[in-house]
């Protein structure tokens, strides 16, 4: 009993992580307890930054990356997420709706993440056991939030409200990147803790009205369900006449679901799927056993010298580097 209590008290009243992150796979692990997967979109060099603190019930994060990439996971059962976007390059997608820089994200732990960002983009979030900050807006505020955000995973917030979220978050983060010790006080914590609480509720309030967008649903059912086909026949030579014959719908409406949904048509999206695939193939690979041609031919590429142009337009670098890189180990 004493060394499981000393075990307990060794354990720290705080976390903080800060990466800088050059691939995909990589940016996902950062995010404790979500078991995410992000597949790069856009063609280029990834180079991505992660930062986060844990204290009491929450998890104040920001990260950012330089390429669009599609996120999907599931935050831990039991928490609830708010988000703001710092900076976008543009518009992305979030749960068949478009994001914008005054969207605000609401995200039930277990629900599924969906979300496709512009090539640029720059984003605080809290993800906070969903218990303690509701009770928290029925004591504080006598508001029902979980009631309120229950089918809403994209707020469309005044630019004002926006604005002071992402204000109060940016302070929290800064002054705790500059002070971290901060956290090793448990008065400190719950100041904290009650201040994004605070904050999160005033973000969402009548204004905050979820703007229907059925046209945006019917073309993201679209994408899923394309998408759906892809990743069960991702080694076939699929063509956009076959996803029209599987969908029954025509090719524009293919077409412009795919580039309003992830701004790529069906053909580029299914070779960045499988340009992702080879990529975790070739880190995990033994170069002694291995070869890039067969791990590209199990993924569907039969035109070698296609397949490395795309993969280093994707990626900027050979794939044979992927393949010598992930063995030694080196990020």
């Amino acid at each position: 009993m004493l060394s499981t209590l000393a075990a307990a008290q060794e354990q720290p009243p705080f976390l903080a992580n800060l990466r800088y992150t050059s691939d995909a796979d990589e940016h996902a692990e950062c995010l404790r307890e979500w078991g995410q997967c992000y597949d790069q979109l856009s063609a280029g060099r990834f180079e991505g930054f992660f930062e986060d603190f844990c204290f009491g019930s929450v998890q104040i994060f920001r990260e950012r990356a330089n390429q669009a990439i599609h996120e999907s996971g599931r935050p831990w059962l039991g928490s609830h997420t708010i988000g703001v976007p710092v900076e976008l390059d543009g518009n992305g997608w979030f749960s068949g709706e478009i994001f914008n820089l005054d969207s605000i994200i609401s995200l039930r732990g277990g629900d599924e993440l969906d979300f496709r960002t512009p090539r640029k983009h720059d984003i605080l979030a809290v993800t906070a056991d969903a218990s303690a900050l509701f009770a928290y807006a029925l004591q504080v505020d006598h508001r029902d939030m979980e009631a309120e955000l229950t089918g809403h995973q994209i707020l469309h917030a005044e630019p004002a409200q926006a604005a002071r979220l992402r204000e109060l978050l940016a302070t929290v983060m800064s002054s705790l990147r500059a002070t971290p010790a901060l956290l090793k006080h448990a008065q400190t914590r719950k100041a904290l803790e009650h201040a994004v609480f605070a904050a999160i509720v005033d973000s969402i309030t009548a204004e905050c009205q979820v703007r229907s967008a059925p046209s945006g649903r019917a073309r993201r059912i679209v994408v899923e369900r394309a998408r759906e086909f892809m990743r069960n026949h991702i080694e076939d030579p699929i063509t956009v006449a076959d996803l029209c014959v599987e969908l029954r719908v025509s090719r524009r409406t293919l077409q412009y679901s795919f580039q309003d949904v992830l701004e790529l048509n069906p053909v580029k999206f299914l070779r960045a799927l499988r340009l992702n695939g080879v990529r975790r193939a070739l880190k995990q690979a033994d170069p002694a056993r291995d070869t890039v041609a067969d791990i590209a031919a199990r993924w569907g590429f039969w035109h070698l010298s296609h397949f490395a142009a795309d993969y280093r337009a994707m990626f900027a670098e050979l794939p044979s580097e992927t393949l010598r890189r992930g063995m030694s180990g080196d990020a």
